[in-house]
């Protein structure tokens, strides 16, 4: 298993210009974004056993983090 981290530009390269705009301009992306960076951070320090968790807790980070991923790409395709 990979511990890398799933940041957003590597997440999403093509749109990094963008979500720099947004978060300049736009509240809403500005959490949607830094609950992302909060529960990926917490997902890689559990990975990397920095603050070790439960694996029922492990998976409800991860599917937390696939939600706000979907939410984001969406939000990304909506102020395209």
């Amino acid at each position: 298993m990979s511990h890398t981290p799933h940041e957003l530009n590597e997440e999403f390269p093509e749109q990094v210009e963008k979500m720099a705009e947004l978060r300049q301009s736009d509240g809403h992306f500005v959490k949607l974004s830094e609950s992302y960076h909060t529960v990926n951070r917490d997902i890689h320090r559990a990975e990397t056993d920095v603050e070790p968790t439960s694996d029922d807790h492990m998976q409800t980070m991860r599917r937390e983090r696939m939600v706000l991923k979907d939410e984001i790409a969406a939000y990304l395709r909506e102020n395209a």
